[in-house]
């Protein structure tokens, strides 16, 4: 029986939750091991079951927190500006800073725990989370495209979803570059070359009711 079940519990779970977030931001699932959690959350093995669940539950929740932190800014960026190429070249700039502070883990915690995918010793309910959310990433990419693909801003023959996928596809490389110690002004060049690629020619003339 759980001797901590039922008891008001006496560490705050947010505070815990980010302090597990930082293990397995570091570490990836299969990397953090139970001890080294608990003794980052300062709290036992009894309470983390009691509070979040199992290991898998704490990973889950851990990446719903990392969805969270500083997702909205780069978010506005992103749908913000009018001009799309500037749209997307500053939520990279944006995405390149959160993946280089150093007052965070290095690199992406979704880059970083994909590297566990594929293997026995993943839960599938972890694969499947970290799956979507790189997806997500594309998406987001995708449906910006598309709005400026609406707004006359790309060349009619330009396939967004290419686009979208190369973009997201250098967001992922930076995650890599990024946990290996690449520091902002690298990452900031790579962007600069990267956009590059952004369609030229004449865009189309926006079609009003």
């Amino acid at each position: 029986m759980n001797s901590d079940r039922g008891r008001p519990r006496s560490f705050d779970t947010e505070k815990a939750l980010d302090r597990a977030l930082e293990v397995f931001w570091r570490n990836g699932y299969q990397g953090s091991s139970l001890s080294e959690l608990t003794l980052a959350m300062g709290i036992s093995k009894p309470s983390l079951y009691a509070a979040y669940g199992d290991k898998e539950s704490l990973y889950l929740k851990a990446l719903q927190r990392y969805a969270a932190l500083g997702a909205a800014d780069a978010h506005c960026v992103l749908d913000g500006a009018g001009d799309a190429r500037r749209a997307v070249e500053a939520y990279l700039r944006v995405t390149a800073a959160g993946l280089t502070d150093p007052s965070r883990p290095g690199g992406c915690f979704v880059v970083n725990g994909s590297a566990d995918c594929g293997t026995s010793a993943t839960p599938p309910g972890v694969e499947s989370a970290l799956r979507s959310a790189m997806c997500q990433g594309e998406e987001r990419l995708k449906a910006r495209l598309r709005r400026a693909e609406a707004d006359g801003q790309l060349p009619a023959d330009t396939s967004v979803a290419e686009l979208a996928q190369f973009f997201n596809s250098l967001i992922v490389g930076m995650g890599v570059l990024a946990k290996g110690g690449a520091k902002r002004a690298q990452l900031d060049t790579l962007i600069a070359t990267a956009m590059r690629v952004w369609p030229p020619g004449k865009r189309r003339a926006r079609v009003r009711p």
